[in-house]
């Protein structure tokens, strides 16, 4: 029998919110006013309780609808415990924002706002303590075998596999495949526990049993031109229906869709760093922090160049053409730290330990990374951020751009001093592969506090490096 639960089970933690809500409101206005613990006589207080109840009036409804912008309504299966428990505390940062805003609006001076706190953290409490409980509860009952989901999947591919694997991990979501159909693979094949039970035509004989929950599509790309047959099939029988495309080996990262008039677009990256309001916000951090650098690194900066010229001939500040943003040089700056070369000899390959060409001066800012201090010109003028992928120089990228999927992809932000990939280990003579995993994993996921974790890394495990040669 087809389960149709969860919108009665979403009307029923509306309610639940709903008393929650109230509930900690009431008794931060308890512990406030009325409480043993409390020095004010709510009696003579500016405000009766009859005027901070009727508030009730507004904060449980306003709440309710914050948690619903906030994704706390979505299915259980489908969300993360500590994300939910991020979600609650956003929802109620905002509201209390929200309510401070509107008393100061309408000029309600007389309003507590310590009260307000309480509720705050009365409410967070509250309200995460009730939803892991719900948690525990569903656990409970999925154990006990009720509230299960009976899938069938239909076609056998990676996406298939991938699906299996991700049920498999997480028992919690109650999700049971029942098996696999699939016309090329014979009936039989079992992968991990999930056996292929016929073809894709015994659809004709199963939907009208009505035993399933859902009905996955996860036909292989080679198998499409069955999709919209197969489509046609489920949505006649009323069981819902999922598609899970096998484009993993297409689209290795995070696609998205955007509606274009109602026509949907995947895109195959999604890159933070795209939006506009994010990229002028890591510009001004970048100017700041570069120049707050140059200030602090000062003498330092003095000291090294003084060492490279009374060291070695040559030019203090060595520039090298390396790959930026979409694809365009620059010139990079460094302190030199090697003899004077000719450039076809730069061009040779990677430095590597005890190469004879780095000065005895050079080893030494190489291995706490002083030699990189210049690039904080590199930033302030555009060509670089303090935070991404590092750039390399044009015969590697032409190299590595056919040897290693996805390279060109850390091209899409500015390259930057320092990176995830560098305090991962990541850095020298290391693999160009792992480097670019780590790369792609930034530019996928930035956030600014993403950069303040890998600065602040930085200080602990950037500058100081065994492969730093």
């Amino acid at each position: 029998m087809i389960k149709d639960n969860q919108k009665y089970f979403n009307r029923l933690h509306v309610v639940l919110d709903a008393v929650v809500v109230a509930a900690s409101y009431m008794l931060a206005w308890y512990l406030k006013f009325a409480s043993p613990f409390s020095d004010i006589d709510a009696s003579v207080g500016v405000l009766s309780m009859h005027t901070y109840f009727q508030m009730l009036y507004v904060i449980v409804p306003g709440y309710i609808v914050l948690y619903y912008y906030f994704n706390l309504y979505t299915p259980k299966r489908a969300t993360v415990h500590k994300y939910e428990i991020l979600n609650i505390f956003q929802a109620n940062v905002v509201g209390l924002i929200l309510l401070m805003a509107g008393w100061y609006l309408i000029s309600q001076n007389h309003f507590s706002r310590s009260m307000m706190a309480i509720f705050f953290v009365i409410n967070i409490i509250f309200t995460t303590l009730g939803r892991s409980l719900i948690r525990i509860l569903l656990q409970y009952f999925r154990d006990k075998g009720y509230n299960l989901k009976y899938i069938l999947l239909v076609g056998y591919s990676r996406a298939a596999e991938e699906y299996i694997n991700r049920i498999n991990s997480n028992p919690q979501w109650g999700y049971v495949v029942r098996g696999i159909l699939d016309d090329s693979v014979p009936a039989g094949t079992l992968y991990k526990g999930v056996k292929v039970v016929g073809t894709i035509e015994n659809l004709l004989y199963i939907l009208p049993e009505n035993k399933l929950d859902e009905i996955a599509i996860t036909l292989s790309l080679k198998d499409y031109d069955h999709l919209e047959h197969i489509v046609d099939l489920c949505e006649k029988s009323g069981v819902h229906t999922k598609f899970i495309p096998d484009y993993n080996s297409l689209f290795p990262s995070r696609p998205y869709t955007e509606d274009l008039m109602g026509l949907p677009v995947i895109n195959i990256r999604y890159v933070p760093l795209t939006n506009t309001l994010n990229w002028y916000a890591k510009r001004i951090v970048d100017i700041l922090v570069s120049l707050i650098g140059l200030v602090v690194a000062a003498p330092v900066m003095l000291i090294a160049a003084v060492a490279v010229k009374c060291t070695s001939k040559g030019p203090v500040i060595f520039k090298q053409e390396r790959i930026g943003l979409h694809n365009k040089p620059f010139k990079m700056y460094k302190f030199r730290t090697m003899k004077v070369q000719k450039p076809s000899m730069e061009e040779k390959g990677w430095t590597t330990k005890d190469d004879p060409r780095v000065t005895g001066v050079g080893k030494f800012l190489r291995r706490i990374s002083i030699d990189e201090l210049p690039q904080l010109f590199n930033i302030l003028k555009g060509d670089m951020s303090v935070v991404g992928p590092r750039p390399e120089r044009p015969q590697f990228v032409e190299k590595f751009k056919e040897e290693i999927p996805r390279y060109m992809v850390k091209h899409q932000v500015r390259p930057g001093l320092t990176g995830w990939a560098q305090i991962n280990g990541y850095r020298g003579d290391t693999s160009i592969k792992r480097r670019i995993e780590y790369d792609i994993f930034y530019i996928e996921n930035w956030t600014m506090s993403f950069d303040i974790k890998i600065m602040f890394l930085t200080i602990f495990k950037g500058f100081i490096n065994k492969n730093a040669y």
